[in-house]
């Protein structure tokens, strides 16, 4: 992978950038929607390509390997051409998830046991298989196994946590490097750093990250429960320890303001699963601000979704059909809305991109805060 910075913000740390793949370009900032198990909640891949311009869509290990399964996948020829999908893709490695199953699951040195939330059945995550798995399905970028910690966590906990990670990523890189490519294409491993709210456990973690040079980084743990401002305080520590050159990927996050000010910090690519799961519950992102579709107040109001907005849904519906299809559990009130959505994602990221390059992103992200962060 390479990335080259191609222009800073003078007044942040702010940057754009490209990230060259076996399938495509990427630019930076950049967001990923999500695609859990082979598909991005309603939406064809033709929408994603076409519509909302998602140059780089994220599927999950956990989900993809208890169904359909690697082999599957593998006789497929992998991921991509599985689900007709010819762009970059990342798979997370699953720790998120299987570290979600507390009650199922037993944390052992060798890698996580855990109980399918399918069927039951047993299965064994290691830091060398996830990287096996992860190679199979394909992915263009994949993540080291670790463990996200919940929170609140105590600090005695976050520690130990933290450095079973850094134990389980020298493993997994160690693997990884004795490993090939597959589907003829390059593959690209990425460290996570960890360490809860704790400004010297993130510290730590950062600078054991940064040390290994990988090509890559990434940023876990975070958007978990905790205040924002102990997010935002772990992203600015962070940020000033994770090299400069290479790509930081923040995971999870966030609300489009949560996006804008973690750009201002130098962070490259995003994920997140709020722009079609607040959608399909009827929380539209407008650049206007926010709307419940599910308010009577919109009932009659024929105007479109976005009257500011680019993509073929703000063209072509009102708030008063969408609503209509809301309120009737309307299958096409889920997909307008989960299109809606991560086009207007992928538009912001557009903006900050022009205005990064225009020097003029602060001053352009305290306006869209302000914006964003109404209720209309």
């Amino acid at each position: 992978m390479f990335f080259k910075i191609l222009q800073k913000d003078p007044s942040t740390k702010a940057r754009t950038g490209i990230i060259e793949t076996g399938h495509g370009t990427i630019k930076t900032p950049v967001f990923m929607p999500v695609g859990t198990a082979g598909t991005v909640k309603g939406v064809h891949q033709r929408e994603l390509s076409e519509d909302i311009q998602a140059q780089i869509i994220l599927g999950n290990t956990y989900h993809l390997y208890l169904r359909p399964g690697i082999e599957l996948i593998r006789k497929a020829g992998g991921l991509h051409q599985f689900i007709g999908w010819d762009r970059p893709m990342l798979t997370d490695s699953g720790g998120y998830q299987v570290f979600s199953l507390a009650d199922n699951r037993k944390l052992k040195e060798e890698g996580a046991h855990f109980s399918s939330h399918i069927d039951g059945s047993k299965h064994l995550f290691t830091p060398e298989n996830i990287v096996e798995i992860q190679r199979d399905i394909g992915a263009d970028l994949i993540m080291a196994f670790d463990e996200c910690t919940p929170y609140p966590c105590e600090y005695k906990a976050a520690k130990k946590s933290m450095e079973l990670t850094h134990r389980w990523l020298e493993r997994g890189i160690k693997h990884f490097r004795g490993t090939q490519d597959r589907y003829e294409h390059r593959q690209h491993f990425l460290p996570i750093v960890q360490g809860s709210v704790y400004k010297d456990l993130r510290k730590q973690s950062a600078e054991v990250i940064a040390a290994w040079d990988m090509e890559a980084n990434a940023i876990g743990g975070l958007s978990v429960g905790e205040p924002i401002e102990d997010m935002y305080a772990m992203l600015s520590e962070v940020t000033q320890i994770l090299p400069v050159e290479k790509p930081r990927y923040l995971m999870g996050v966030g609300t489009p303001i949560n996006l804008l000010e973690a750009i201002a910090m130098g962070v490259d690519m995003f994920d997140c699963v709020m722009p079609t799961r607040n959608g399909r519950n009827g929380m539209l992102f407008t650049q206007k601000g926010i709307i419940n579709i599910k308010n009577r107040k919109w009932s009659d109001d024929f105007s479109p979704v976005d009257e500011d907005g680019s993509s073929y849904v703000d063209k072509n519906y009102s708030k008063a059909y969408l609503r209509h299809l809301i309120i009737s559990g309307e299958l096409l009130g889920a997909q307008i809305a989960s299109i809606h959505n991560l086009a207007f994602y992928q538009r912001l990221m557009k903006e900050a991109r022009e205005n990064i390059g225009q020097g003029s992103f602060g001053s352009w992200k305290q306006e869209m805060v302000t914006i964003l962060g109404q209720r209309l």
